[in-house]
This record gives structure tokens, C-alpha cells and sequence, in this order.
């Protein structure tokens, strides 16, 4: 038996319940989760802003030990430690093989139609998996190509965030942007996916640094991990005050919050030539648009899924950056958690005034 958060209706808390989760298939990873963050994603889920079959087991960004591996896992074996990633890939559709693994849909990372559930209830019945991972448990049952095998010297509940949010930001200042030194960036939102997206930027040489946020702790926490400047992204003037400390607007605008109103400010924060990129997960419903003027003057409007990562590579180089003292995961990290208090953490997390939570199991 195993513990873990279980969403049975959406709008309810989670329901700390025991499951069941079987052995490994030939592909897959059985890991004892040493840590998970709490991620914004798992709340729209939780709140259902975003449809998904119940119950299910959330949680997503996590970092644990790996039990045992199938037959056929070439990648890990156990003892190993690990770093999860949801944006599992097959390896060998379009998508992968032309260098986009994040866009990769999976199907292939999943059991087959038919097949034994990879999690289920004491009386059988199956409780799904979330985003390939379901990590809000004290094991979680993985495809090999959803995990990746990091540094055994790195702490495991800073490896924990690296697996989402810091993935996300990180990926989208190397990846998708691809911000070379000097380029102007501004980030707005200063939560996880936010926060890391700065420290990547410092790292990447950017030059000035714009946070863009509501609250007063969370643009001095941007300053701390490498803004050169702060907004208050509700402010009537945020979007002139950017031009202004820009001199006429940024070449990399990126939104990490979800809201339509974000995503606008990125827009106006752009020069010419300029480049926004959408991170956060709208209403389904939302859209995102540029005016004719924006065209004309060569702006442009991307998403970025995941940051457009290639996390068996980017991972453990992020790893790397936290052991060689260049990306403050600490900062990130407000505070650690156990289990049995999940939903506080996501009352927190609605509060909107803190960074990010962390699950660890051993507490």
C-alpha cells in the first residue's frame, strides 16, 4: 500500500487515501518520490479550470529513488537518483526525431488501451495517472522516457522543482528564446516558473532584467535571483514603465502566470523585433493576439510548452548549475511540506504571496 493525495471531484480538497501501484512493464520505472513541488498546473486541475478523468492522483514535479526498472529500461537502474518530467516522450515520432520532444503527445509512454492500470484502489478499481506521473505519492509508477537519472550529490527536494518549473523557465530563456547576453527580458509573474526564468536570463548574460509582479515580496525575491528592475505588473503605467527602463521596449517579454491581462503586458513590453512567449496556462477558452502594428513592426507571439525542453540533457545540466553555485533553487523554495498537508499548500499557492511549496515524504 501507499499513501497518497487523491483528487476524487474538482473544487474539493485532496483526500489522502492508500492505492495500490503495480510492478514495473517492460518500459517502466518504479520510484519512491522523495519530493514534489506544489505547481499552479496541478491547481487548475484541482479547481477544474482544465477537464481531466477522476479520480486521479496530481502532482508533477518531483524528484525521488528509483526502485526497480523493467526488463527493457536501459536508462536508470535501481538506486538511481531522479528527476521527473511530464512532457514524457516516445522518441521516435515527428516531434522527437526533429529535436521538439516536448511537443512529443506520449501515446506511446502510456499502457495500452486494455491494459492493467498502472495505479489503482485497494478494491481494484483504477485511479489515474496525472500528466504521466501522478507524483503526489509515495511511489510513482513512470515510463523510462519520463525520468532521467541526475547528480547523486544533489538534494532531492531542490531536484524536485528543476522538474517543472525550473525546467519551464529555464528551457525557455535556452530554448525557446534563446536569449544571448546583453538581450533585454522581462518576466511577468514571480512565482516558481517566473523566479527561474529570471535566474536562467542572469545566467544567459541578459542584460536588464525587468520583474513584473503585484506583490512587494515577490518582486524583491526577483531582485535577489538577478532582476535588475522591478514593476508592479498592476500598476496603470507597468507597461511604460518597461519601455522606459528598456529605452523602447524589451526583446524578450515572457509571461509565467496564466492571466489575460499578463499576457498583454508582455506584448506592450516589446520593442521592435521583439519576441513574447506565453508560459502560463489560460482559461481554455482565453486568447492571445497581436495588433496590426505589432506585425508591422516585427514583433512576434509563441508559446513554449515545458520551455521547449530536451530534459534528458537539460536536467542534469541545471543540476550541474545548482551544485556550481548559479541557480538558486534555495530562493525558489519556500517552504517543505509533508503529505498530509497538500491543501494548505494550494491554499497558499491561491493566496498568491509565496514561491513555491514542497512535498517532502520523509516528514
Amino acid at each position: 500500500m501507499t499513501k497518497a493525495a487523491v483528487l476524487i471531484e474538482p473544487g474539493k480538497p485532496l483526500v489522502i487515501e492508500d492505492v495500490v501501484v503495480d510492478k514495473p512493464g517492460p518500459h517502466e520505472v518504479r520510484i519512491r518520490t522523495a519530493a514534489c513541488g506544489l505547481c499552479h498546473s496541478d491547481l487548475h486541475f484541482i479547481d477544474g479550470a482544465y477537464p481531466h478523468p477522476l479520480p486521479a492522483i496530481p502532482g508533477h514535479e518531483a524528484a525521488g529513488i528509483v526502485e526497480a526498472v523493467g526488463s527493457e529500461v536501459r536508462t536508470v537502474k535501481p538506486g538511481d537518483a531522479v528527476v521527473t518530467c511530464l512532457s514524457a516522450f516516445c522518441g521516435h515520432c515527428e516531434f522527437c526525431v526533429s529535436g521538439r520532444m516536448s511537443l512529443c503527445l506520449g501515446g506511446d509512454t502510456r499502457r495500452p488501451a486494455g491494459s492493467a492500470p498502472r495505479i489503482t484502489r485497494p478494491d481494484g478499481s483504477p485511479v489515474n495517472q496525472m500528466l504521466n506521473l501522478s507524483a503526489f505519492s509515495e511511489v510513482m509508477l513512470v515510463h523510462e522516457h519520463a525520468c532521467v537519472r541526475i547528480d547523486p550529490d544533489m538534494p532531492l527536494d531542490r531536484a524536485a522543482v528543476i522538474g517543472c518549473a525550473v525546467t519551464t523557465g529555464a528551457g525557455t530563456i535556452f530554448n525557446a528564446c534563446k536569449v544571448t547576453p546583453g538581450e533585454t527580458v522581462a518576466v511577468v509573474g514571480c512565482g516558481g516558473v517566473g523566479l527561474a526564468t529570471i535566474n536562467a536570463a542572469k545566467i544567459a548574460g541578459a542584460g536588464r532584467i525587468i520583474a513584473a509582479d503585484p506583490v512587494p515580496e515577490k518582486r524583491e525575491l526577483a531582485k535577489k535571483l538577478g532582476a535588475t528592475d522591478v514593476v508592479d505588473a498592476l500598476s496603470d503605467d507597468a507597461a511604460k514603465q518597461i519601455l522606459e527602463i528598456s529605452k523602447g521596449g524589451v526583446d524578450h517579454a515572457i509571461e509565467a502566470v496564466g492571466r489575460p491581462a499578463s499576457a498583454s503586458l508582455a506584448v506592450a513590453s516589446l520593442r521592435r523585433g521583439g519576441t513574447a512567449t506565453i508560459l502560463g496556462m489560460m482559461p481554455l477558452a482565453e486568447k492571445v493576439g497581436l495588433s496590426a502594428m505589432d506585425l508591422l513592426s516585427g514583433k512576434k507571439l509563441q508559446g513554449a510548452i515545458m520551455g521547449g525542453n530536451r530534459f534528458p540533457v537539460d536536467i542534469p545540466r541545471l543540476v550541474d548549475f545548482y551544485l556550481r553555485g548559479l541557480l538558486d533553487l534555495d530562493s525558489i523554495v519556500a517552504e517543505t511540506i509533508p503529505l498530509s498537508r497538500v491543501n494548505e499548500g494550494f491554499d497558499k499557492m491561491r493566496k498568491g504571496d509565496a514561491a513555491r511549496s514542497v512535498i517532502v515524504f520523509d516528514q
